[in-house]
Formats: C-alpha cells, sequence, structure tokens
C-alpha cells in the first residue's frame, strides 16, 4: 500500500465518521466541526488522487470542500432578519 492510499484511507474514515455522527444525531449539519470533518476527509482524498488519479472522484471532493466551505462562511455570516 502506497503513503498516498493510507492518507485516502484516513480521509474516508473522517468522511465517514461526520456522516455517522450526523445520521446518530451525536453532532448537527450545522456544527462547524462537520464541515471541518468533511473537509479534511476530502483534502487527505484529495492527496490520495496525486498517486492514482480519478476525475470523478476529484470533482466529487472538491465540490464536498466547496460545499463545507460554504457552509462553514453561512454559519459565520450575521442573519438577515
Amino acid at each position: 500500500m502506497h503513503w498516498s492510499d493510507l492518507v485516502g484511507m484516513a480521509g474516508v474514515v473522517l468522511v465517514l465518521l461526520a456522516y455517522f455522527l450526523l445520521q446518530s444525531g451525536r453532532m448537527p449539519a450545522t456544527a462547524p466541526a462537520y464541515s471541518w470533518l468533511n473537509i479534511a476527509g476530502s483534502a487527505a482524498i484529495l492527496v490520495s488522487l496525486t498517486h492514482a488519479f480519478n476525475l470523478s472522484s476529484f470533482v466529487i471532493q472538491v465540490a464536498w470542500i466547496a460545499i463545507s466551505l460554504w457552509g462553514l462562511w453561512r454559519a459565520r455570516a450575521p442573519r438577515a432578519r
């Protein structure tokens, strides 16, 4: 197993952990930790793609990061009243 595979597997664990915590009710989707777990996991998966590139995986990981960043921005932005 190449080092990038280990990094990618760690990323998969982080993304699945975030999803498990959400589905089990232990973390709300609005929690910054949820977005950070997704960002870290997707970034690690992107690192693994430097060794064995896959376009569809690359696209979904970039989208996952972008959506998570949007969620973090939205959580910090003042709400219109």
